[in-house]
Order: structure tokens, then sequence, then C-alpha cells
């Protein structure tokens, strides 16, 4: 398979966030492997086979949109008041992600696991090499974008047991927002809560509209 759902890539990617989604996936470039689901063991490795890594490529394509959309939420930018940028879009996109794998890392297949968070990290090589960084810019921002994912991992554990201040004061470390209105924390809330009553089935099988 060579490309993902051309719509939302023209949709969501006009700040050239990802410019394609596997485009080049099976044919070349080297995808990324991180050796233990051990937060602070986080780490990525090059290897050659991408075929053999991505077998289950399209379920991967699939949690990446969904990921993608609920990133899209232009109710989340106005509301809370988030510039639509660039940088803003990428924080929200590693939130999600974060909560996404937080959640779903206990009870399912460490490899399937770590093959879906190497996946997505590689999108976002590709997506930058596809828009014109050479290797030494991408590897610069891939090595930033990978420590503060790792960073937001560790700080939303137990994000059930934070007050509400405590969660904006988390989620302020990231992403400049309008914290007086609490819409973003309790967002987060309910994203956690919609996570635990669907299995990770839901979010291979098809791209969904969703509401929580």
């Amino acid at each position: 398979m060579e490309g993902g759902p051309s719509k939302l890539i023209i949709s969501f990617l006009l700040d050239s966030f990802i410019t394609s989604f596997i485009c080049f996936s099976f044919k070349k470039g080297t995808p990324c492997v991180f050796s233990t689901l051990l937060i602070e063991q986080f780490e990525i490795n090059n290897i050659s086979n991408i075929k053999n890594n991505f077998f289950m490529s399209s379920n991967y394509i699939n949690i990446y949109n969904n990921l993608m959309i609920l990133t899209r939420n232009k109710n989340l930018y106005f509301k809370c008041e988030i510039k639509d940028n660039f940088s803003s879009r990428l924080i929200l996109f590693l939130l999600h992600f974060s909560f996404f794998l937080t959640t779903y890392k206990e009870n399912n297949n460490k490899k399937i696991m770590q093959n879906i968070y190497d996946f997505i990290f590689r999108q976002i090589d590709l997506s930058l090499r596809e828009s014109g960084d050479g290797d030494v810019s991408v590897n610069k921002k891939m090595k930033t974008y990978i420590n503060t994912f790792h960073s937001i991992l560790i700080d939303i554990i137990n994000w059930d047991d934070k007050n509400i201040e405590e969660k904006n004061n988390l989620l302020k470390k990231y992403l400049y927002y309008d914290s007086n209105t609490n819409i973003l924390a309790s967002y987060f809330d309910k994203y956690s809560i919609y996570l635990n009553n669907n299995n990770l089935n839901f979010f291979t099988k098809s791209v969904n509209k969703h509401k929580f």
C-alpha cells in the first residue's frame, strides 16, 4: 500500500505537518523501532526491513488518521483560544497519542504497540523529509518531538488522580491556551474515558467521527 486517504492529508496538513501518509513507506527509508514499552526506555533505532515491521500497516494508518481527526477538532482551538498553527497541532497530536498509548499499552500485545509507536513517528519523519528538510534538520526536530512525547507520557501518569488545577498546569507546560475555562483539561478527561470505553480494535478497523 503506498498512500493513505488523500482528503485527510490535504485537510490536516496545510502547514506541512504531515505531507504524506506512507507514500514511500514500503519503497525507501528506514522504519523506527523502540526496545520496550517502559516510558523511561522509549527510543528509536533505524533498521532496514519496512515490509516486515509494518505488516499491519492498514490498521496503523487507521489509528494515525483517527488521531489526526481528533487533533483537527476546531472546537478545541476556538473554545480554548489555541492558535491553529503547526506547533499547536503537533502538541495536540502528541497529547492525543500519549493518552492513547498509555491507555492501551498494558492490555495489548507489546509488539503491536511497539509497531504503532514506530509507525506514528515514522510518518512524522517521512513528512519532514517530503517537505524538504535534510537529514540534519530532520534528526534535530525528531529528537525534540520524541523528547516532548516522552515528557508528556511521564506527566500524564495518574492523570485521573490530579485535580483540575494540576491538569491545567500540566497542559500549559506544552501548549499555550486559555486555562481559565478548564475546557482543555475537561476535554482530556472525557477523551481518557472514551479510550477506556473502546478497545484498540475500534481505532484500527476504520476512521471514526469521535464524539465524547
